[in-house]
């Protein structure tokens, strides 16, 4: 992907969740971004991402983009994998209980259980897998503690890897080899001193 690899990401993710949503009947939206933002009253799933780091299984391998048909492979040899970690938490819809986000966001794992790839246009033609990430106490402590502000309320966390961050330019192709010859340093027959 290109420099707005976390963009696509979080939009494809934002867009299962939608999906969720309507499956589960609730209506409402999803908010992407900080708990604690005044936009994100109402939203019946908050998505979040709180954390990115290399990855540390991918980092020293070449990242390879499919062809396309018209276009032969392209090798990125300095690209960055990257994890990301998302928070997904229900919202507080004023004047009703947790029971209807807790029903969205019920439906929202199943589809991502489901169905863990994002893959399409959204995210530049390659997948990105989704897996549900499993909180300790003290780390769900520490996300909540960025936001003094905000009741805690029912969240969890999903790893989406690999997010590639491209360099501009594919390394460039070199001219295919066209003879080979071995050379022993012996004189060829019939050759002239």
């Amino acid at each position: 992907m290109n420099a707005d690899g976390l963009l696509r990401v979080t939009t494809a993710f934002r867009s299962r969740l939608e999906a969720a949503l309507v499956a589960s009947g609730v209506p409402g939206t999803v908010f992407v971004g900080p708990l604690d933002d005044a936009d994100a009253s109402g939203a019946v799933l908050i998505l979040f991402l709180y954390r990115v780091i290399p990855s540390a299984t991918l980092r020293n391998r070449e990242h390879r983009v499919a062809s396309t048909g018209v276009t032969p492979v392209q090798v990125f040899r300095n690209a960055l994998p990257l994890d990301l970690f998302f928070l997904v938490t229900v919202g507080s819809i004023p004047g009703s209980s947790e029971e209807a986000p807790l029903r969205a966001l019920g439906f929202a794992i199943q589809s991502l259980q489901g169905d863990p790839d994002l893959t399409g246009a959204g995210v530049n033609h390659e997948t990105v897998h989704v897996t549900l990430e499993p909180l300790t106490t003290e780390e769900a402590s520490r996300i909540w503690a960025l936001f003094p502000t905000a009741n805690y309320r029912t969240s969890v966390a999903y790893l989406a890897t690999p997010v590639w961050i491209d360099p501009l330019l594919p390394e460039a192709i070199g001219a295919p080899v066209v003879t080979d010859i071995l050379r022993d340093g012996s004189k060829p027959q019939g050759a002239l001193s």
